[in-house]
């Protein structure tokens, strides 16, 4: 085993593998509320290398001969879950969060499946029956839905589609003077059990490609975040450091070639040239 082979290798999967996440934010710099995404790496687990057949310790153990290390390999992917920029938009039923938090949303899968998710897609349509829902489809909850982890008709937010309305910073829908409704915006918290060193959001995970879901156990809390009407939040992907990264990406993927090439060369000369000696 040449272990110069298997580090360049392991190196080259993990470079493919990191920019496979780069062309995702990429393709989602657009994305209404989208976050950011990376790759931590961290170190191979030692192996234990040994002779091969080897019969010369007491009872015909195989004699360790030292440890190899391959290197680093990818560890999990995390969220930046920092603010994205506020654009204006002027539109009444798009709604940005100022802070951390999250709309609630009834989402009901391709099979028919209903459930509470997540997002800070506030891209919001009214409908003819008055009740916002995202460009997909799905219905915004209200306050009460959205702390209860409830929904159906008398969790969503509904409002009259023939009368103008306003949306409060707190989430408060007015119409001819009137609250009609509040809008569901909620945060994650943690667990009474949770480990010392544990963020919040280490309870949330990706669904698709603008929703979350909170993990089973978490707590649901009121959001500290503000509501901006007529705002949408844009992306905070940062397209100069991804490509930065894309072209540290592929330089990185050139070494760990040259090093298997390089490998190759000295394994056939010790082959071809010093075995002929």
């Amino acid at each position: 085993m040449v272990k110069g082979l298997y580090t360049a290798y392991t190196g080259m999967l993990d470079e493919q593998r990191r920019l496979e996440v780069i062309a995702n934010n990429l393709a989602n710099v657009n994305t209404t509320g989208y976050k950011n995404e990376g790759l931590a790496p961290q170190s191979f687990d030692e192996q234990l290398a040994i002779k091969i057949k080897d019969t010369s310790e007491f009872g015909h153990m195989p004699k360790t001969i030292g440890s190899i290390v391959y290197g680093v390999k990818l560890g999990e992917t995390y969220t930046d879950w920092s603010q994205g920029a506020i654009q204006v938009t002027d539109k009444s039923s798009d709604l940005a969060l100022m802070g951390s938090g999250f709309f609630a949303i009834e989402f009901t899968n391709k099979a028919g499946n209903t459930s509470v998710k997540y997002t800070r897609d506030g891209a919001f349509t009214v409908d003819a029956d008055g009740y916002l829902r995202t460009v997909d489809g799905d219905y915004l909850l209200n306050m009460q839905g959205a702390l209860n982890t409830q929904y159906g008709d008398g969790n969503r937010v509904r409002i009259d589609p023939n009368m103008t309305y306003a949306i409060s910073r707190d989430g408060n829908i007015t119409q001819d003077g009137q609250i009609v409704g509040q809008v569901g915006f909620v945060d994650v918290g943690l667990p009474d059990n949770a480990p010392e060193g544990v963020d919040a959001y280490d309870y949330i995970n990706k669904y698709g490609e603008n929703l979350v879901e909170f993990i089973d156990g978490s707590k649901i809390i009121p959001a500290e975040a503000a509501i901006q009407q007529g705002c949408l939040e844009a992306s905070n992907v940062n397209v100069v450091d991804q490509m930065t990264d894309m072209i540290t990406i592929q330089r990185a993927y050139e070494a760990g070639q040259k090093v298997i090439h390089a490998e190759d060369e000295a394994m056939d000369k010790s082959v071809n040239d010093v075995g002929r000696v």
